[in-house]
């Protein structure tokens, strides 16, 4: 039992450490999509997500331009004033990263959903962990 108990600890408190990126659009004004992802009633992002962060944002020409929004999510465990209150940390240290990569506050916007506005099932264990999670979209220059 007692193993049981501290594997319940590690799998609720690790952040799933992959994230994904989506370019979506015409092609000639793409969005770029990153999501980080998080453990059960976690804020925290380990350091392969934050290098996976890094990386997406060097990757995109002059990307300090650029409009950033972030979009925390929470899955629907718990009540919905804490999932906001999570996503908004969720949404918070996320934007930290954005902020000591140089990008400037006034270019990022940031809104929390916690538990509403899902994209993937809350009824089964690999949709609240898709759920769980601060998609950062990076979106082109105004011309």
């Amino acid at each position: 039992m007692k193993g049981l108990f501290y594997a319940f600890i590690f799998l609720s408190s690790t952040t799933w450490a992959w994230g994904q990126q989506h370019l979506i659009g015409d092609g000639k004004a793409p969005y770029h999509i990153f999501s980080i992802y998080f453990g059960g009633g976690s804020h925290y992002i380990d350091q392969e997500q934050i290098d996976a962060l890094n990386k997406f944002l060097d990757e995109i020409p002059d990307v300090d331009s650029h409009d950033v929004s972030i979009h925390g999510h929470t899955d629907n465990i718990g009540g919905a004033e804490y999932n906001q209150w999570l996503s908004q940390m969720r949404s918070d240290n996320s934007l930290r990263l954005l902020l000591d990569k140089g990008l400037r506050s006034e270019m990022i916007s940031i809104q929390d959903f916690g538990q509403f506005n899902p994209l993937f099932d809350n009824s089964t264990w690999e949709g609240r962990r898709k759920n769980r999670r601060v998609d950062v979209i990076v979106w082109p220059p105004i011309q």
